[in-house]
């Protein structure tokens, strides 16, 4: 085969990434300017849902942090630091400025939109039937894998910008996990806090995916720091994740039950199998027989879904499984490519689910009597800058590219 033919073939094979990253990158453009200005902003998680009165009205005009960080990092890695930063700033006002707890925390999502002044405005509106605020306890509360991603953004504008105020806002809300939600036997970072502020309860599950969220901003803001404190958290929420590992099954444990003790061997979580590939560096090598078990209790078609033999494709965990396997030197089949580009919604921000809705088999908190947590064919910025981090090569626990991404786009 010629030059020219095998270079004609690589970048016909490279299309749909290279789409992918043009459309993602392009709708969170899209999304940061249309909040007018240059200060503080928080993007919506649902943008198509204005006016609605349904099932979803809880959605509205709600900025979760997991998503807004997540967000900062796509848009970093698509080339527009001053958009992550607007991120990161409104996040820095939230942490400083909480309408009623005074210790630093960040809640779990708040009211998208310019921040004005450094009026926070935690999510919420106001029930007609009834004639009352409603508020979802979920929202309000505080888990602490979100408060490590609002870490990580943080750190990945400090990166950039060598502005101290974020380094030290990313260990303020390290010093803050360790002081709130450490546990013991087994030693790891508990679940958070759910519920209104009169009526927080502690969440004494622990769970694989926080404790790797944890450690990765730990060994970065380690890195900066050289904070003792962090090394020791960075080892206690290591040695969690690493024990998480059944070698028997090939899989990670997503975590502990609510009594903070017995292990949960029934339930499997996606991003708990996939994160670790990209957290550790290296991993150990039995840890890439995880894929022996992703392929076969979480492959759906030609993409993943989150919960053991899903009941439909998790675009967002999709993406994450295109990133884990660059950094695990797979290659990404062109089909997987294919199938987030599918998921445009018209606009370049992605469906969180091409199914009306799929489960995942966990509960949105304790007051739930049954496993309420789903995700729905709506336009979704948190997938969307999973898609744009994948189709990047950009790995948002180390703020650089994936190991093997040389030539993304």
């Amino acid at each position: 085969m010629g030059l020219a033919c095998m270079l004609a073939t690589a970048s016909a094979a490279d299309a749909p990434r290279e789409q992918l990253a043009t459309s993602s990158c392009a709708a969170l453009h899209a999304a940061a300017i249309a909040i007018p200005g240059d200060g503080p902003m928080l993007l919506p998680s649902y943008p198509s849902l204005q006016g609605q009165d349904d099932a979803n009205r809880a959605l509205e005009n709600v900025a979760f942090v997991y998503d807004n960080a997540l967000a900062g990092m796509a848009l970093t890695a698509c080339g527009e630091p001053a958009q992550a930063r607007r991120i990161a700033d409104a996040l820095l006002l939230a942490a400083a400025h909480d309408p009623g707890f005074k210790d630093g925390r960040l809640r779990n999502a708040y009211r998208s939109d310019a921040i004005e002044g450094d009026k926070i405005q935690l999510p919420g509106y106001w029930q007609s039937r009834g004639n009352y605020w409603s508020q979802d306890p979920y929202q309000v509360g505080t888990a602490t894998g979100n408060v490590a991603w609002a870490a990580l953004l943080w750190l990945t504008v400090y990166d950039r910008s060598h502005d101290r105020r974020y380094l030290d806002a990313a260990v303020a809300q390290l010093h803050w996990i360790q002081a709130h939600v450490a546990g013991s036997a087994p030693a790891a970072y508990e679940g958070g806090y759910f519920g209104y502020d009169n009526a927080q309860r502690v969440q004494h599950w622990k769970a694989t995916e926080h404790n790797l969220d944890v450690y990765a901003a730990d060994l970065w803001a380690g890195r900066e720091t050289h904070d003792p404190a962090l090394a020791q958290q960075a080892k206690v929420a290591s040695s969690f994740v690493q024990s998480m590992w059944d070698a028997t099954q090939h899989r990670f444990l997503v975590g502990t039950l609510d009594d903070g003790k017995t292990l949960e061997r029934d339930k499997s979580g996606l991003d708990a199998q996939l994160w670790p590939l990209l957290v550790f560096h290296p991993h150990p090598a039995a840890w890439d027989q995880v894929w022996i078990w992703v392929d076969s209790q979480h492959q759906r078609g030609n993409g993943y879904g989150y919960r053991r033999h899903p009941d439909g494709v998790w675009t967002e965990g999709s993406a994450q499984a295109a990133a884990a396997m660059q950094a695990s030197g797979k290659p990404v089949p062109d089909t997987l490519w294919q199938l987030l580009v599918a998921q445009n919604s018209g606009n370049g921000m992605l469906y969180a689910t091409p199914q009306a809705r799929i489960a995942t088999d966990f509960a949105i908190g304790p007051t739930s009597t049954y496993a309420d947590f789903f995700y729905y064919h709506l336009p979704h910025l948190g997938a969307t800058a999973w898609a744009a981090l994948a189709a990047k090569g950009w790995n948002p626990f180390t703020g650089s590219p994936l190991a093997s991404a040389r030539n993304a786009p």
